[in-house]
């Protein structure tokens, strides 16, 4: 079995709960495809499984992995499907899933994540800096991923 994991991540977080998944799956060979960098062609009909993540920032996931459930969509509904995200914010962590991904990927899949996520402050630009540390009032690196989530994504995808 092959598992195409798609994903795009601006301070690493969702590449690092990728590269996690890829490792994870059981029985399959797995390509991870980072939206955001990697150009190359790649054929879905070649892959049983795809699996997309990414991260919400000034309330929406990466341009790169809406343009790819999109261009994508038809395949992606015959395919095992699973979908995640990483975002720090819980109270309002559903909504983004949903603002993230369409209602009938979310449908179809065998498996939906959300993470939580990380503060990396040495991985943001100098606005970004500024943002978190006044509107968030955070003034260091903070981590709060779901592993518990991440196990369950995955036993799903396996299963």
């Amino acid at each position: 079995m092959k598992t195409l994991v798609a994903y795009a991540s601006r301070h690493g977080t969702a590449e690092k709960i990728a590269h996690l998944i890829s490792l994870e799956l059981e029985q399959c060979q797995v390509r991870l495809l980072d939206l955001k960098h990697e150009n190359t062609r790649f054929d879905l009909a070649d892959y049983d499984n795809v699996i997309i993540g990414g991260s919400i920032h000034y309330g929406e996931i990466q341009p790169s992995v809406k343009d790819f459930c999109h261009n994508h969509h038809g395949e992606l509904m015959k395919k095992g499907l699973g979908l995640f995200l990483c975002y720090m914010r819980d109270e309002i962590a559903k909504e983004e899933f949903n603002n993230a991904f369409p209602e009938d990927l979310q449908n179809h899949a065998k498996a939906l994540g959300y993470f939580g996520g990380e503060i990396l402050f040495e991985k943001m630009n100098f606005v970004e800096r500024v943002v978190v540390s006044t509107v968030g009032k955070k003034t260091e690196n903070e981590f709060h991923l779901d592993e518990e989530a991440v196990e369950s994504f995955i036993w799903k995808m396996n299963h």
